[in-house]
């Protein structure tokens, strides 16, 4: 298939990019630059361009964000408006264009944030309540409905709700815990946190099985979780100090939650297992 990515130099666009070459699809980059660590097309594109022309392709994927460095949640800083015009208004414009173009699937990389504030050790299955209380979360929600507002029997469309993501995206040599690790091992005191995370390859596993799978979908939209491990930052930080041998220091306190629990069931009935604690554990057992 010929797969046009936005954000692919993200980290989870690298994930997903490494794995579509991997598997032999033709893939073209939209984006501000082309990807440097793989061959691949490249278009020119931003969230906020309105002059733009989506090439033919049979599928596009969406993980592009215009947000501050480091921040997801809070990434529109000081500047909310343009957080929301270039996001929300800049997807619906892709979508427009891309459906206009003849692209055939529109994959949307969604997140957790979408669902309700969890009060409780709620299960979140895909028909979960969606009422997010960030910006964000409601940014993304926004999104996914103008997807399914627009999907048809010759436009399918594809919302991946994504927990944290680990990993060492390929063609980079940090990670998301880069600095909490520094900081740990400068003796900082750390604080308590518990979330939900899934290591990158695992993701760009799913969607592949997804993409794989697309002729025996049943309806024209559909939401997919993307979630493995509930992660307390207690556990993380004895396995990085296991590892390095660092002794002494003391650990941050466990997290009281609660939190929601993403239930990816769809996934796993598609032949999806992702790696749990071993590859967690081998993941920072490879870690210098």
């Amino acid at each position: 298939m010929h797969v046009l990515i936005t954000g692919g130099s993200g980290l989870v666009g690298r994930f997903i990019a490494d794995r579509l070459h991997r598997d032999g699809h033709q893939l073209t980059a939209l984006g501000r630059q082309p990807l440097d660590w793989l061959q691949a097309g490249y278009q020119s594109w931003s969230l906020s361009e309105t002059q733009f022309v989506v090439p033919q392709a049979d599928v596009l994927i969406h993980c592009a964000l215009s947000h501050v460095p480091g921040k997801y949640r809070d990434g529109e800083g000081d500047d909310p408006h343009g957080f929301i015009e270039r996001n929300a208004e800049g997807t619906v414009r892709l979508l427009e264009r891309s459906k206009a173009a003849g692209i055939s699937h529109f994959v949307f990389l969604s997140s957790r944030a979408v669902y309700s504030e969890v009060v409780n050790w709620a299960v979140l299955g895909e028909t979960a309540e969606t009422e997010p209380n960030t910006l964000y979360g409601q940014v993304k929600l926004v999104c996914e409905q103008a997807l399914q507002s627009l999907c048809d029997d010759r436009f399918k469309g594809t919302s991946l709700r994504a927990t944290g993501v680990y990993g060492k995206a390929p063609g980079t040599q940090r990670h998301k815990w880069s600095d909490l690790f520094a900081a740990f091992e400068r003796g900082e005191s750390i604080g308590p946190r518990l979330g939900t995370e899934v290591y990158g390859e695992d993701l760009a596993d799913g969607l592949a099985r997804i993409l794989d799978n697309g002729s025996q979908r049943k309806r024209p939209f559909e939401v997919y979780n993307v979630s493995d491990l509930l992660l307390d930052r207690q556990d993380l930080i004895k396995l990085y100090a296991e590892h390095k041998g660092v002794k002494g220091a003391a650990l941050p306190p466990r997290a009281e939650g609660p939190v929601g629990v993403m239930e990816p069931g769809k996934l796993k009935a598609l032949g999806w297992t992702p790696g749990g604690k071993e590859r967690l554990q081998a993941f920072i057992g490879s870690l210098r």
